[in-house]
């Protein structure tokens, strides 16, 4: 009889539990393939299908599409050979184990305490180190390097392993988390993978539990989206995320998992440490959190791997003939497989196999000590190997490999599966002299009585196995993690596409959004420059405008359109291609933060500038996705954020969720933050074209270039005016300009706005002028953040350099000389004009949309804020009356003139 190969269903039902009858099982696999040469696969899928039923209808338990048996996805004998020296590779994991708990230990030393984790690391060491010695690729591999977020909690087993390296000295490893005070004298190592902080070591922050997982789909779907279009070959890159069993229950851990599937992205693989204890205690308790990911993972679309039991248990399952073991090991709730790994042999003994006659029976003749040894499977490098080789291998689908591990792992009874484990700190003198026999290191007990002077493990470089590592790393293109940034010369877009917005609107009414969106459309189209920018829409294109970009910049799809679109014969139609341009990402903000993440540190991950141009709602960007962005600035990220539909008041009728008057001051908390709101379309011009030139510029002018600029924009169509001649470009740089000088005889005031805001302050100015014989200024300031920086410097320097002559901020000097009262209003909250108050010379008083927003026209809504044109007009005739200028009764009569108080009266 001819052997039928029986493969391992990688995302099937075939696994680790053996056959006990492997001759029977060919006789049925025989007859379907029988089946199937005479009758054809619909023929075959029927029968089956009634065959499932009949057993479900007699009582055979058969496992779900979506769970399988609580067992290894790979069977024994499908395990491939394992090709590495395994002596010599579990030498060098023993040293970095001891170092990185070394390392975590020693920083707690007397007067310093910063804390740390010791037993993440722990838990997954095996996994890191497989990856390292077999598939991590460096950034010198043909075709560039993988992508790697690392688990941030498990960042000591990365500096400990570049200790043996030779890349990080003992004065490094004992400046971690001292980042200033490096007492050691050390490079000052930051507690969790922060680029910002180590630029030429982290790329990927990972520690905002959740941002990791979806970061590196999009990472993974950016990769594809730069080999379809041309701009780099990035089929030999793999993308490769680690995380937590408990992380996944962050929306942004499994939100996102279709988006990998429906891509098709075999070039992503998450590794989920399934330790089964979260920070507090266990994930699931009274369940299985490897069987819910299972399904979670399937139900989505993934290439699932279960690596569940170590190879110390292939004796054990091969001989359950009856499947008494695999059951047990279906039914035990995580809770109880936490405790026995927290317990002796015999407890588990008791506990675990003593739950059948028959498991007991199989470890009768077992000592405790070998019942303790029974490992699970993210413990054992043969099959995680086996796991990753398979996940590497696997064709159009994601691939996630579920590690069932233990928190604490090595560390001794007093961390390994301890509820508290997560927040110890230090091993005392015994934990290490026990660590130090169980890694069979050569470290004399006088050496480990004072815990904090515990010597880090480095032999000598020719040792064989620090040499065997080092080779190993070698061949696959260098050390990990690294980042690294080529600055390329790059052609920046030629002036005649910034001439655009230079001529106003002439008789028509254009909103900032368009006239931004008018902009991006034709510096799309400069020949050197053009491809580099990549629109990023969560699903909102026809709302700004940029539905235009359809036709011909097209949406990228790794499928491409194979569908007749509704709207093909019109002249806007909806465009899907593999070679799109535009990144629509469907609705999720969350996903457009990603991607726009990816985008912006192509620089540094594939030395590709490109230059992410991400559009949304403003209220749903920030307020949002504010914690995105903040990791977004840890990982230097550049390009541009456009929160269009901006302002309390603009976005007419929509109402309190959708009216957003604070993300202004959201954004500015982010320190990498540039932020403007333009009024004006040659406004637009100037701030994009020099935040182009700042960030992808040579940096010639010294400027930080890791920033992101952030514009306001809205959709109220206005008067957009020409460019003035000689206009104060430094001006709209720095924050604020001159609009219209005050002119006449009368008091004078000045008016500050900024956005939509400043068609209000001309209109209040001629209501001055008219009405009351008032000259008015006004002044649009496109930053009102940027002073705020700008005054904070000076006050700092001024502050540190009490014996030099004092800076002055560039708000107070532009002001210096105009006369009377300051007003300032906008379209934002009062804190937003507020921020620059300390630098205004002057009498300062604010007007903004306070509250919540709320459906109405823009004018009532206007009115209630007291934001519009005639209350305006007030505050400034307030003003004057303060200073005794013109009499209080002027004030009384300027409200009852322009109904200040009625929403209908406002025009």
């Amino acid at each position: 009889m001819n052997q039928v190969p029986i493969r391992p269903l990688i995302n099937g039902l075939l696994s680790q539990v053996p056959d006990i009858d492997r001759e029977e099982t060919d006789e049925w696999l025989e007859s379907i393939d029988g089946l199937i040469d005479a009758r054809g696969g619909e023929r075959a899928r029927y029968l089956l299908t009634a065959m499932e039923r009949h057993a479900r209808e007699h009582g055979v338990r058969l496992p779900g599409n979506f769970v399988t048996p609580y067992v290894n996805t790979i069977g024994i004998d499908d395990e491939p050979y394992y090709p590495g020296d395994e002596h010599l590779e579990r030498q060098f994991r023993r040293w970095v184990r001891w170092n990185a708990a070394v390392q975590v230990t020693r920083a707690q030393r007397p007067g310093v305490a910063v804390g740390g984790h010791i037993s993440s690391f722990a838990a997954q060491a095996t996994l890191y180190e497989v990856g390292y010695n077999w598939f991590f690729r460096g950034k010198n591999a043909p075709g560039g390097g993988d992508q790697i977020f690392f688990q941030g909690h498990s960042s000591p087993g990365n500096y400990a392993r570049a200790f043996l390296e030779g890349r990080l000295t003992e004065a490094d490893m004992d400046s971690f988390r001292q980042q200033a005070s490096r007492r050691s004298g050390g490079r000052g190592l930051p507690s969790y993978p922060h680029p910002r902080q180590l630029r030429d070591f982290w790329e990927f922050p990972s520690v905002s539990l959740g941002l990791g997982p979806i970061s590196a789909i999009y990472q993974a779907w950016f990769n594809r989206y730069l080999h379809e279009r041309g701009l780099k070959d990035t089929g030999g890159q793999h993308v490769w995320a680690f995380m937590g069993d408990g992380e996944m229950d962050e929306v942004e851990s499994r939100g996102a998992l279709h988006i990998a599937a429906a891509q098709n992205l075999d070039n992503l693989t998450f590794v989920v440490n399934c330790n089964l204890q979260r920070l507090d205690g266990p994930v699931r308790g009274n369940g299985q959190i490897i069987q819910e990911l299972e399904a979670s993972f399937k139900g989505a679309g993934w290439n699932v791997i279960k690596v569940i039991w170590g190879r110390e248990w292939d004796e054990l399952l091969l001989a359950d003939k009856d499947r008494a073991l695999v059951n047990i090991m279906d039914n035990t709730l995580d809770g109880d497989y936490q405790t026995f790994r927290a317990n002796d042999g015999a407890f588990i003994r008791e506990h675990f196999f003593g739950r059948d006659p028959r498991t007991k029976a199989m470890v009768e003749n077992w000592s405790d000590e070998k019942i303790l040894s029974l490992k699970r499977g993210g413990h054992d490098y043969r099959k995680v190997y086996a796991a990753y080789k398979a996940a590497t291998e696997h064709k159009d689908r994601p691939t996630v490999i579920l590690a069932h591990t233990i928190k604490g792992y090595v560390l001794g009874s007093n961390f390994a599966g301890r509820n508290s484990t997560h927040q110890m700190k230090k091993l005392n003198s015994a934990d290490l002299k026990l660590l130090r026999d169980t890694l069979h290191l050569d470290i004399d007990d006088s050496q480990l009585e004072d815990p904090y002077s515990a010597p880090y493990y480095k032999p000598d470089p020719q040792h064989p196995a620090m040499q065997y590592v080092l080779q190993r790393r070698r061949e696959l293109g260098g050390y990990l993690p690294e980042r690294r940034v080529l600055e390329q010369g790059i052609s920046l877009p030629e002036e005649k596409h910034w001439e655009v917005l230079k001529k106003g609107s002439g008789k028509q009414q254009v909103a900032t959004t368009m006239a931004f969106v008018r902009l991006i459309k034709d510096l799309i189209r400069d020949k050197n420059f053009g491809h580099r920018i990549v629109p990023i829409i969560p699903d909102e294109a026809r709302t700004f405008g940029l539905d235009a970009l359809f036709p011909t910049a097209k949406i990228f799809n790794v499928h491409g359109q194979h569908y007749t679109a509704v709207d093909r014969d019109l002249l806007l139609s909806y465009k899907e291609s593999e070679k799109g341009q535009i990144l629509h990402t469907g609705i999720t903000e969350a996903g457009s933060t990603a991607a726009f993440t990816a985008v912006g540190t192509s620089y540094a991950t594939h030395g590709v500038p490109m230059v992410p141009i991400y559009i949304f709602y403003s209220m749903f960007g920030f307020q949002r996705t504010g914690d995105q962005f903040w990791a977004a600035a840890d990982q230097l990220t550049r390009g541009f954020i456009i929160g269009a539909t901006a302002g309390r008041t603009t976005l007419t009728g929509e109402g309190l969720q959708h009216l957003d008057g604070q993300s202004q001051v959201i954004a500015s908390t982010n320190s990498a933050m540039v932020q403007y709101d333009p009024a004006y379309a040659y406004e637009i011009r100037h701030i994009v074209r020099d935040g182009i030139h700042r960030m992808y510029g040579d940096g010639s002018d010294g400027r930080d270039r890791d920033v992101m600029y952030y514009l306001t924009v809205y959709n109220e169509p206005i008067h957009q005016p020409a460019e003035p001649e000689n206009v104060d470009t430094e001006g709209i740089l720095k924050g604020i300009y001159l609009v219209d000088p005050a002119e006449g005889d009368g008091p004078r005031v000045q008016l500050l706005a900024s956005g939509v805001g400043v068609p209000w302050a001309r209109q209040a100015r001629e209501m001055l002028r008219r009405d009351w014989g008032v000259a008015a200024g006004v002044w649009s300031v496109t930053s009102w953040y940027e002073l705020r920086r700008d005054g904070l410097a000076a006050d700092e320097h001024n502050f540190l350099h009490p014996e030099e002559e004092p800076r002055e901020a560039y708000l107070t000097g532009k002001l210096r000389n105009a006369e009377g009262p300051f007003i300032a209003s906008s379209d934002w909250e009062k804190q937003v004009p507020d921020a620059i108050r300390p630098w205004i010379p002057g009498d300062y008083y604010v007007l903004g949309a306070n509250g919540f927003g709320f459906s109405d026209t823009r004018a009532a809504a206007r009115r209630t804020f007291k934001i519009d044109a005639a209350s305006i007009a007030v505050r400034a005739l307030q003003a004057l009356a303060d200073r005794s200028q013109i009499d209080r009764s002027a004030v009384k009569q300027a409200i009852d003139k322009y109904d200040l108080f009625n929403p209908n009266a406002a025009e």
